[in-house]
């Protein structure tokens, strides 16, 4: 009996020069897809982050006065591991993020502002590949940035965006999920991989209470084994999986 075929992943484009991701909450982006956005600001790209909240409900031992201003440190120290200086925090708050007009004016503006050709966000579905509940401030986020992507380039969808001096950007080419169940490309994750080690790590206070094991031990088991994962359908080479959205 044959093995069945496995699909292989297409290569990210390339032909693009700046890149917004936009997540929920700090340590979203560090679990799989730091390694690619080190390996693109390797290549001389830029990339900029934007999170809806500051993490302040993620840590039960910490009240969210103390947690927010904690997190958001830890993410900017995070990013600078991985070449990008720009995050930005858009005031949500954790756990209870809406989907709906208001959040999508946000990131719309944030498209704006930073006026990117790639958007870069995370799964969007009810579930992690039909195995576990998704929460609903990744449900809420992703969803609202694949729309916020077309409201950005509309100047007759939030028009105060307009009068605030942030002109429409109908620049975005495409819209990249990570933590997608039917990923379509793959961005190769040999030379940015001990980074994205190191980028989960600046989240240590959220990672010893998430596990017992060694902080170290886990972030770089976690992190390898899923981009060895992806490996096998993008040439055996370690790998971030992308479902890619064309506009």
């Amino acid at each position: 009996m044959t093995e069945p075929t496995i699909t292989q992943l297409e290569p990210m484009p390339g032909d693009w020069r700046r890149a917004l991701a936009v997540v929920a909450h700090p340590d979203d982006l560090e679990y799989g897809c730091s390694a690619a956005i080190a390996a693109w600001t390797d290549e001389g790209r830029e990339v900029a982050y934007v999170l809806a909240t500051r993490g302040e409900a993620g840590i039960d031992t910490l009240a969210p006065a103390g947690c927010g201003p904690l997190r958001e440190r830890e993410q900017r120290a995070s990013a600078a591991v991985v070449g990008v200086s720009e995050v930005e925090f858009l005031g949500h708050r954790d756990g209870v993020v809406e989907y709906g007009p208001a959040l999508r004016r946000d990131i719309a503006a944030a498209i704006r502002r930073h006026r990117p050709e790639l958007v870069i966000t995370l799964n969007h579905r009810d579930t992690w590949g039909g195995v576990a509940w998704n929460t609903p401030d990744h449900v809420a986020v992703g969803r609202a940035t694949l729309d916020a992507a077309g409201d950005a380039g509309n100047r007759w969808i939030f028009p105060e965006l307009t009068e605030q001096g942030l002109e429409p950007w109908d620049g975005v080419r495409w819209v990249a999920v990570a933590g997608s169940a039917t990923p379509t490309h793959a961005m190769d994750a040999t030379a940015g991989l001990e980074r994205a080690v190191r980028s989960l790590l600046e989240h240590r206070t959220y990672i010893e209470v998430l596990t017992d094991e060694d902080p170290e031990a886990y972030a770089r088991g976690f992190l390898t084994r899923t981009a060895e994962e992806t490996g096998r359908r993008f040439g055996n080479r370690p790998a971030v999986a992308f479902e890619l959205f064309a506009r």
